[in-house]
């Protein structure tokens, strides 16, 4: 290799990292920033119905794990994507994927106004930032990897857990604010 292919790669694979980085970031900030959600205000506004605050809460998280079961198929769809079409088109997916799907959660309506629907369209909604979660982790994960100089693979691919936990600690302090 010649320096100047070594230099280019090298600048391709850090900017590959840093859309990896910010991607996943601010995905598991989304997907997270809803179990604050549920625990505060969705009991109230999508289930009413089911008689105490406690029950309404319960009913919020059963929504919360619906996301979490998706995330096993949104693996598997998104790692034939990534594999198919490209990693970073199925990163861009996802990451468009978990942004509608949060936005429109934000904009639905309570179950006040359009009754059982409010609760149905809200595990829809959670089901697909479920598949963006479990698509942004299989599948995209090793684009950085494959992109990096090949003397920093093995370190780009173990980086990816404390990227999470970025997204993880900022609904609990945004909250608290």
């Amino acid at each position: 290799m010649t320096v100047q292919t070594d230099t280019q790669s090298l600048r391709r694979a850090r900017r590959a990292g840093l859309a990896a980085f910010v991607g996943t970031t601010v995905e598991w900030y989304d997907f997270y920033i809803y179990a604050t959600a549920a625990s505060l205000v969705f009991g109230t506004v999508f289930f009413p119905e089911t008689g105490d605050r406690l029950t309404g809460v319960a009913a919020a998280f059963a929504t919360y794990a619906v996301g979490f079961f998706a995330r096993a198929l949104g693996g598997i769809v998104f790692g034939h994507v990534g594999d198919r079409v490209g990693r970073k088109t199925a990163l861009v997916v996802t990451l468009t994927m978990m942004g509608a799907a949060t936005f429109l959660v934000g904009c639905l309506p309570g179950y006040a106004q359009i009754g059982t629907w409010a609760p149905v369209l809200l595990v829809v909604l959670r089901f697909v930032q479920g598949l963006a979660v479990g698509g942004e982790w299989a599948a995209p994960c090793s684009w950085p990897s494959n992109t990096r100089h090949r003397t920093r693979r093995p370190s780009t691919a173990r980086s990816r857990r404390p990227v999470t936990l970025r997204g993880h600690c900022w609904p609990p302090a945004c909250s608290v604010s």
